[in-house]
């Protein structure tokens, strides 16, 4: 233990030199090259070979090695990670790390950060409307490098392009369909359990729990033992010795009288269980139905050797223990390898024993025509009761083709036959049709979707609402009174999906009002779904009219808004002269950054122009 401490902060003044390294390596290239202050960054020309990256509010490239159009895409993207501050994360992780370097998930967590920093950055720059998304794609791939030193920085790293590209080109889950994530999880939470505390399934026991690693619990193979009597069962908790906290390190099971070698009575109690993986001797007292004492797990020498060759692992004591919990018999991986699972871990036979999948489930999953059917899906199958008949009865209901992930989703919601021919009903039709898929069975199950609920919206003039639409207004909150209440300011033919995204952002007739009273005529939905989500108020608005803008355009609001320009970013023109700004042009002046301060340096360099639109321009490509 005390060469393991010294080791241990060895490492941290390694890494800990290493991070002070690479911070005084930044702080000198920062003030030893050329540098261009552009608002609050600052561009260092840096020479040589070297990948562009950016620390604090410090961007390193090498201007000679890029085209216009890539560098300047470099600098969008190097100046979001400076506004969100990015480093901090960075930094953050690197401390982390300095303390815990010897944790292998704390090197995968640093990874990971990066990553993830990436890919919000690609996703706000792609927001931009100027930046075009091939064009971005092909610098990255100009400018990426196989290797960087520097970690501390935000980098082109080539080993994350081909996800960082993929990132920005993959689908977006919209309001109507992301969810149907959340469906899945209470049954995530629930194998989730369950994989910690299977229960285990034998010709002896059938109803047997077990915690399926009693390492990761520190139980030992000898410890104490609680256990009560009851009928023909006795249910023993396991604890290793030492173990003061009744909280912790438990491991319960119960076994069939018929398991014990001799049935314990008042007194002296001694007795064994034996499986194939070994023996359990138990020594101690018992006093009416319960007892308590002294156990010690003695692993079958020729079941451990056998296991260690199917398998091709090393199994120590302490893993033939929980095999003995789950009661893994001898011949059970080898009857896995014969149905073509021949890659199998001691961490997969495990769950897959302790829920009692066995030859002939395998053949009824496989006669049920999936074939290839993977250990990792037979687990929620078997969780969850999915049997032939069960499949039988999904594909009578028209789903021929249901995949083992749809049984898994219908399954969980108690999803049969007389329940997708119910919605079928609800639907208006008992035939399937295009849109009849699993996700619309499953997602009117999971948000309780009703006749009254449908039959709500029809007395009000709604008799197709589609699925989807249906689904969101029973997650967001869509009622009808709340349609009503538009239909009766002349709303009457707004699309489905527009009452969601008012209700999602609380849109309600009285905010609607505070805008026409304003003199706002024709408000769109997205109008004020927009309004809503960037929190625009009649008051923001009337701050704009002591600088004389009467009756600003309504997607001239939503851009001022998105552009955070105040009163006070607008005045701070006019105080150097330019009296008569359009809106348009403050949307665009402050997208590029120009600033009073931006056109007084530029004036001092002899660009004096009458026109803002001018100096963004110049900004543009400066």
């Amino acid at each position: 233990m005390n060469w393991l401490f010294w080791f241990y902060w060895f490492g941290v003044i390694v890494f800990g030199a290493r991070f002070l390294f690479q911070v005084a390596l930044l702080i000198y290239s920062a003030y030893r090259n050329p540098v261009i202050i552009d608002g609050p960054y600052r561009i260092v020309e840096v020479t040589g070979d070297k990948a562009p990256c950016s620390f604090g509010n410090t961007i390193f490239i090498n201007p000679a090695a890029y085209e216009w159009e890539t560098y300047n895409q470099i600098l969008l993207h190097e100046k979001i990670h400076i506004r969100e501050k990015h480093t901090l994360d960075i930094v953050a992780a690197e401390l982390v790390l300095i303390f815990q370097w010897f944790n292998p998930f704390v090197w995968l967590y640093r990874r990971e950060i990066e990553s993830n920093l990436e890919f919000l950055t690609d996703d706000k720059l792609m927001q931009q409307k100027k930046v075009d998304k091939k064009a971005y794609q092909l610098s990255l791939v100009k400018v990426s490098a196989p290797h960087f030193p520097l970690s501390l920085t935000t980098n082109y790293n080539q080993s994350i392009l081909k996800k960082r590209i993929a990132m920005m080109n993959i689908k977006r889950s919209n309001l109507h369909t992301a969810w149907k994530y959340f469906f899945l999880m209470p049954l995530f939470a629930f194998l989730a359990c369950l994989l910690n505390e299977p229960a285990a399934k034998s010709q002896s026991q059938p109803h047997v729990k077990v915690k399926p690693d009693v390492r990761s619990h520190d139980i030992e193979t000898e410890g104490s033992w609680f256990a009560t009597l009851k009928g023909d069962k006795i249910s023993i908790q396991f604890r290793s010795d030492g173990d003061a906290d009744d909280e912790h390190n438990f491991s319960g099971n119960s076994y069939k009288l018929s398991e014990l070698s001799t049935v314990p009575k008042d007194g002296a109690a001694n007795f064994k269980i034996t499986r194939d993986a070994g023996t359990i001797d138990f020594t101690g007292t018992f006093q009416g139905t319960t007892g308590m004492g002294h156990y010690k797990f003695v692993a079958d020498k020729s079941y451990g050797e056998s296991m260690n060759a199917e398998l091709k692992e090393k199994l120590d004591d302490r893993d033939l223990l929980v095999f003995f919990f789950v009661d893994v018999q001898k011949g059970f991986v080898r009857m896995l390898k014969s149905e073509g699972y021949t890659d199998v871990t001691k961490d997969e036979v495990i769950p897959v024993a302790a829920l009692g999948i066995d030859q002939a489930y395998i053949h009824s999953m496989k006669n049920s025509g999936y074939k290839d059917v993977s250990l990792q899906n037979l687990i929620p199958l078997k969780a969850l009761g999915i049997d032939e008949k069960y499949v039988a009865e999904i594909r009578s209901a028209g789903y021929k083709d249901v995949t083992t992930d749809q049984l898994v989703s219908f399954k969980a919601q108690g999803i049969d036959k007389e329940y997708i021919s119910k919605v079928r009903q609800l639907k208006g039709t008992e035939d399937k049709k295009d849109g009849d898929d699993a996700d619309d069975i499953v997602s009117f199950k999971a948000m309780g979707i009703t006749e009254e609920f449908i039959n709500s919206f029809k007395a009000i003039g709604l008799n197709h609402i589609p699925n989807e639409a249906l689904v969101s207004f029973k997650a967001v909150g869509v009622t009808p009174e709340y349609i009503k209440s538009w239909q009766s300011l002349g709303y009457k033919d707004i699309d489905p999906e527009e009452f969601v995204g008012m209700k999602s952002q609380g849109v309600t007739p009285e905010y609607l009002k505070s805008f026409t009273d304003m003199g706002y005529k024709d408000i769109k939905p997205e109008n004020l779904v927009a309004f809503k989500a960037l929190s625009i108020t009649p008051e923001w608005v009337h701050s704009f009219e002591a600088l004389g803008y009467k009756e600003i355009d309504m997607d001239i609001l939503t851009g001022l808004k998105a552009q955070n320009i105040t009163p006070e970013f607008i005045k701070s023109f006019q105080d150097i002269g330019y009296k008569d700004v359009s809106m348009e042009e403050i949307v665009s002046v402050k997208a590029v950054g120009v600033t009073p301060e931006y056109v007084k340096e530029m004036k001092a360099k002899g660009f004096n122009y009458n026109s803002l639109q001018k100096y963004v321009t110049l900004k543009s490509i400066d």
